[in-house]
Parts: structure tokens; sequence; C-alpha cells
């Protein structure tokens, strides 16, 4: 855009609370605050109402919160009896704190925009790893692509439509926890593929070990269900903490 980021004072004061002040004037600006919210999850989100509050007062003419990674974003639905949805309630949060508009990138699940009262721009990293796969000159009659999971399955679909149509293969995988799986079935032909497996964000990485001895060994059914290799891609690479898997 040609533009210098502008000027913003952000302290903690001891007890840790967030102390924001614009050093210069917004008034009658459309206002973009570039804010993921990554680890830490909470201080970022913290630090993003608070500047969306200090524009709103600082009488910006819009505010659009720009949020490369929704965090809270797995928190979707209730998967069990007494849990909280708490995508919805960061989406309240910020559209109660004055933003006119979110700018988010590749959602976990396309159903977070509709828990925003305002309007939601999604954009999508998917052209940007085409474009990387078309730079490797792979013969579309040797993909596979492959989704980590049975809730993948759309995204993984969608991707293969864009190459050529390609063959799906699904890892069926139960989780015993967060960030905690077991892969129990592997469902369609990748021997001797080139296997694309779609993701919308890495943790800790955890799942990515039974994911690649699915892969490239058997799983006990006498089947030989190796790879010829492997192109694993993540939109969100947030690798947190010391659990992270190299």
């Amino acid at each position: 855009m040609g533009l210098e980021l502008g000027k913003i004072k952000i302290k903690r004061f001891a007890d840790g609370e967030i102390y924001v002040q614009l050093q210069e004037s917004v008034r009658g600006c459309d206002v973009y605050l570039v804010q993921p919210t990554c680890p830490p999850a909470n201080e970022n989100l913290m630090e993003l109402l608070i500047m969306i509050d200090a524009c709103r007062r600082a009488s910006a003419k819009n505010i659009t919160a720009v949020i490369p990674y929704f965090g809270y974003a797995r928190a979707d639905r209730k998967t069990q009896g007494r849990e909280s949805i708490a995508a919805k309630l960061v989406a309240n949060l910020i559209t109660e704190s004055g933003a006119d508009r979110v700018l988010a990138c590749d959602l976990h699940s396309g159903q977070s925009m509709g828990y925003f009262d305002i309007p939601v721009d999604h954009v999508h990293g998917q052209p940007v790893i085409l474009d990387y796969l078309a730079s490797k000159t792979i013969c579309s009659d040797d993909l596979v692509v492959v989704s980590p999971d049975v809730g993948g399955v759309a995204r993984a679909r969608a991707f293969a439509k864009k190459l050529s149509d390609a063959p799906l293969a699904i890892v069926d995988k139960r989780r015993h926890g967060h960030n905690v799986a077991e892969v129990m079935n592997l469902i369609g032909d990748v021997r001797g593929k080139v296997a694309v497996m779609v993701d919308d964000m890495i943790d800790t990485a955890a799942d990515s070990t039974p994911f690649l001895i699915a892969l490239f060994c058997s799983l006990g059914d006498g089947l030989h269900r190796a790879v010829l290799f492997l192109y694993s891609f993540a939109k969100h690479a947030i690798k947190h903490g010391g659990n992270a898997h190299d």
C-alpha cells in the first residue's frame, strides 16, 4: 500500500495489564489493525481488543481487524457437554470492542465467519501452495491429496479439484486428548504416489508422527502403504512452546 506503519505505544503495568496509546491522530481515517492471535494467544487477543477500543475512542472512521491467525477457532462447536464455544465468544468481543470489519486468513472452519455480526473477508493461502507445487512439475497422475482427518475432507477435496481433480485419501484417526491422536485407518490408495497433505494449522506437530507412519509403513493389514514422496502444507505453523516436534 506504500504506507508507513502507524505509531502506537503498548506497555504493561506491573500486574500485567496492557496499556495502549495511539501516537498519532486517526480521526476520520480507515484504520487497519494487524494482529494475529498466535501464542501468547490471550495477550495478543487482549492487545487487539484494547487497540480497537483506542481507535474507536480516537474517532477513527472505520476499523478493520486484520487477523492472519484467528485464535480459539478450534472451539467452534460443542463436542462434549459443558464446553464453551470460545470462537463465538471471541467474535463477540471483537465486534463489541468496536471493529467494523474483520479480515482473516484460512479460518479453522468456515462457520466461524457466521459468528461475527460484522462483515468478514476470508482470504486463503491456497494459491501460494498451488504455485509452489506447479514449480515442481509433478505429473498429475502421480498425485494424491491426503486429508489428515475426517474433518478436513472438504478442504482436501476442494484442493484436489485444483490439482486436475487428483484422487483423495483420508487418514482416520482418533483423538485421546488435545494434541494427542492415534491413526486407525488409511482410506484410499497412496502406494507409489506423491502425497500432498494440506491442513489449516500445525500446533505441536504431535499428530504428524502417526500420520507419517500411516503413509510410509504398513498398518498391520498386510498392505504396503508406502508413498513415493510427501509434501505437507499448513497455513498456520504455530509450533507452540517446548512441546513442538521438529
